[in-house]
């Protein structure tokens, strides 16, 4: 039904009964033809919503009221759940999250791909759902999100935010007071550089202006308990850069890497910009499985530690190794999983775009005693080349990791022409392995599936396949 407002025209849909939940993390409802995703909905919810967007197939939408509550239906335990763009799941049973992202994938593999889902092993939940991320990286701004409270005398209202940016908002900043997603001294990290700045006077960047003392901060930790720090700056003063890092170097003796970096692009990216150590090392250590690895402010190291442990764990038992076998591992990364797997096999041949990254890959190699390991930085398609493979041999088993958008289509040609007995692929986006999946399928078939949930009360999903060649 519809009801007029002095707005304008306002649609309400009564009584709808939530029935899925989309990948983006919405639920999912239907009236007659038309699918509506539902902000903050619950599979089981019945629901009166009004429309916020609408095209010829779908809706967007919000609840105007709850009638019944679903089962999976729990009270969110964050004060910024529902304005922040981070743990959008909260309000769901973790258990009934794990059932959520099962499916999602279980329906991309099927869909996509025609994939055989009968043997699709449980999904592995994480051991922590609260603090479990070792970085975070917080946004200076100096206008930040008001909410209903703020919105009369705004005289006296402090504007100034460190914190998470809004969804669909990229000029707004939630000032966030405490975040379940790190473990200290994160928190207390945040707020006490926030009071630093206000109370020296420090300004807060400005996201369209591009003007301000400060951008952002970094916080990594690690299982070790070693902490690293790194503040980027933009117009600030070499004074207020070092006031700022000899307050954190006097207060936080925990801090094992505190850095800075000045960027005054009009982007966020620190890759090609220079981070000076203002006290302690340039890096920090992770341990896995006996290794060290190698952390800088640039690194790349999955971000539920514990969690990557055991998907590494379960990479190597799809592979299976017997002890003799070459390894391609595509996308390598900083060597993680090459380094991981390494002393299982023959020989691992790393191949990733950045640079930096395999220049971590061969210091964690070298600092583990690890001498069978070859590591090379370019672009995946102009690498993996016939002659490349004629240079290296034939590998046995391959494993890649590509990123969200999946393997190029080049590089799936190429895996298909090398017919490696097993290929191992590990994907953080479902729909994108399967698009690959099926591409695989002309000469491979899948031989076993599980899911990892490495970002609990978000809607993201970790997904292992084994492929093994189909013999004539």
């Amino acid at each position: 039904m519809s009801r007029n407002r002095k707005s304008g025209t306002v649609t309400i849909l009564p009584n709808l009964e939530i029935i899925d939940i989309a990948e983006e993390g919405k639920g999912v409802a239907k009236a007659d033809e038309l699918v509506v995703f539902v902000d903050k909905a619950v599979p089981g919810d019945v629901v009166d919503v009004r429309l916020i967007k609408k095209k010829k197939n779908f809706a967007e939408a919000v609840i105007e009221e709850l009638h019944t509550p679903s089962n999976y239906r729990t009270d969110p335990f964050c004060q910024h759940f529902g304005v922040c763009g981070g743990c959008k799941w909260q309000h769901m049973q973790y258990d009934a999250q794990l059932n959520f992202k099962y499916k999602n994938v279980e329906a991309a593999l099927q869909r996509l791909a025609k994939v055989d889902t009968t043997s699709m092993e449980p999904i592995l939940g994480s051991a922590e759902n609260k603090y479990y991320r070792n970085k975070l990286e917080y946004t200076f701004s100096n206008k930040r999100w008001l909410d209903k409270a703020d919105m009369g005398d705004q005289d006296d209202l402090e504007l100034n935010a460190l914190g998470f940016h809004v969804p669909g908002r990229f000029d707004k900043i939630l000032d966030i007071q405490h975040c379940y997603l790190q473990a200290e001294p994160s928190n207390t990290l945040r707020n006490q550089v926030r009071g630093y700045a206000l109370r020296t006077g420090m300004t807060f960047y400005d996201l369209r202006a591009h003007e301000g003392n400060l951008r952002n901060l970094i916080i990594r930790t690690s299982s070790t308990g070693e902490v690293m720090v790194a503040v980027i700056f933009a117009y600030a003063e070499q004074s207020e850069i070092d006031g700022l890092m000899e307050y954190l170097k006097l207060n936080f003796p925990e801090i094992t890497s505190l850095q800075y970096i000045v960027n005054q692009k009009k982007n966020d990216t620190i890759f090609d910009q220079d981070v000076i150590t203002y006290a302690g090392r340039d890096h920090i250590f992770e341990e896995m499985d006996g290794l060290k690895f190698k952390i800088g402010i640039k690194s790349f190291y999955q971000t539920n530690s514990a969690q990557a442990h055991e998907l590494y764990k379960i990479t190597r038992e799809f592979a299976g190794f017997k002890g003799d076998e070459l390894v391609y591992d595509l996308y390598t990364g900083a060597g993680t999983i090459a380094n991981f797997v390494a002393r299982n096999v023959k020989q691992v041949v790393g191949i990733e775009y950045v640079p930096t990254a395999i220049e971590d890959a061969k210091f964690n190699s070298a600092m583990n005693n690890i001498d069978n390991t070859i590591f090379y930085a370019g672009d995946m398609k102009d690498i993996l080349t016939a002659d490349f493979i004629a240079e290296h041999g034939k590998p046995d088993v391959v494993i890649t990791d590509p990123p969200r958008a999946g393997m190029h289509e080049s590089v799936v040609k190429r895996l298909l022409e090398m017919e490696a007995e097993k290929i191992v692929y590990v994907s953080c986006n479902a729909a994108t392995q399967a698009r690959d999946l099926a591409l695989l399928k002309e000469k491979y078939q899948v031989a076993r599936i599980k899911p990892v949930d490495m970002f609990p009360h978000t809607q993201h999903v970790e997904n292992v396949v084994l492929l093994t060649l189909i013999k004539d």
